[in-house]
């Protein structure tokens, strides 16, 4: 990954492959290079003059280490740091968490999405209390087998809580080890990933492991953005091929994204007072830990609301004609209407109007107080049907 001196070779690519520096001299895969040195150091130092002030920053504690990485999955440092800092201060060890109930646990992730990461780290947590005495594993194989811990966690906790030489390779790292060597492709092509891994392993610090992967997501986090990054005042800018080439942004080659499918969701509004019917789960496998509205997905607006009848039939008493027998009613115009996205799946809801018989309770159905939900173990979704009903 050196200064590039002239163009490279032009050669036909073919199945996704690539050269490994397509813009400057070509350089072998992880060949090591007088200027690594360099390039770390300088890093290292900008990192210590400019690393941002982070809660979970300056600790050796394998457990925060943690916490805190499997928050930043998929999500933006920002909206992380409210939600690590009130999680770190009702549950501030391993015992405290693998000791609460996931229904409290999920209630202090509520927002914060992915909910698969609050249950795995309360699974994990349990795990390491009863099997390893309360201990964080020290070892690679040790961490990867604690549940919802994949190789980029186990890396980033064993650098960076114990200081272990292994390089961790996100996206924002991706990004500025491609930008470096112009090297094309997305970390979703193995021979992309296998360069981009060769590269960095070259350059990964040993003394300061930890130090060096929190700096080269920093520096992809705050300079070497995706959009219009900020070559003038980055400190790899002498040794970025990327840079040279003129057009950084070329850069890895944008991930593939799969086309949004849209989905009619039905959603049912079961008042009692100050209060409001919620249940488990969304429906098609969809956040089954957490209350949601009484929902129903279909494949039009009309779909959607007759699958909704027939799931308020089966919730009160499964009889087709819930209106007759139970005391229910379901008004055909919605309240409302919205849309919302999860993962690939675009919805439109409509909100609709729902009666129940007052004095009986249904297995299954659970009642909250409408001010209380906000603090309840409820999806995002739930929490955009309640901004829209708190207005009606």
């Amino acid at each position: 990954m050196g200064i590039p001196s002239r163009p490279p070779a032009r050669r036909k690519e073919a199945r996704g492959d690539f050269p490994v520096a397509t813009c400057g001299r070509k350089t072998h895969e992880g060949e090591a290079r007088p200027e690594h040195a360099q390039i770390r150091r300088a890093l290292l130092n900008w990192f210590r003059a400019n690393a941002r002030t982070l809660p979970w920053r300056g600790t050796g504690d394998p457990y925060a280490v943690w916490v805190s990485e499997i928050m930043l999955q998929q999500t933006q440092v920002a909206t992380v740091v409210p939600f690590y800092q009130r999680f770190m201060q009702a549950y501030p060890s391993v015992k405290s968490l693998a000791q609460s109930p996931l229904e409290r646990v999920l209630e202090l992730w509520s927002g914060l999405g992915y909910y698969r990461r609050a249950r795995h780290l309360h699974e994990a947590a349990r795990v390491i209390w009863r099997e390893h005495g309360g201990d964080f594993p020290q070892n690679y194989a040790g961490i990867r087998a604690l549940p919802g811990i994949g190789d980029y966690t186990a890396k980033a906790v064993l650098s960076i809580a114990f200081n272990q030489p292994h390089a961790v390779l996100d996206g924002n790292v991706a990004r500025v080890v491609a930008r470096l060597g112009c090297l094309r492709g997305n970390l979703h092509q193995p021979r992309f990933r296998e360069s981009v891994e060769a590269s960095l392993a070259q350059l990964l610090s040993r003394r300061q492991a930890g130090n060096f992967n929190q700096a080269m997501m920093e520096l992809g986090q705050t300079i070497c953005k995706p959009r219009r990054p900020h070559c003038s005042i980055c400190p790899l800018a002498k040794w970025c091929a990327g840079h040279r080439s003129g057009n950084p942004e070329a850069y890895p080659l944008p991930r593939p994204r799969r086309a949004a499918q849209l989905h009619h969701l039905a959603v049912g509004l079961l008042r009692y007072g100050k209060k409001v019917a919620m249940v488990r789960g969304l429906g098609d496998g969809l956040l089954d830990d957490l209350w949601n509205f009484p929902s129903a997905f279909g494949r039009s607006s009309a779909g959607a609301l007759e699958n909704l009848r027939e799931k308020l039939a089966a919730l009160f008493g499964n009889h087709p004609d819930i209106s007759a027998r139970h005391g229910v009613s379901l008004q055909p115009a919605p309240l409302a209407e919205f849309q919302h996205n999860i993962t690939f799946r675009a919805i439109r809801g409509r909100i609709y109007q729902v009666t129940p018989s007052p004095f009986t309770l249904y297995k299954g159905v659970h009642w909250f107080e409408l001010s209380r939900l906000p603090q309840a173990a409820i999806s995002q979704l739930a929490r955009k049907i309640v901004q829209k009903i708190s207005r009606l």
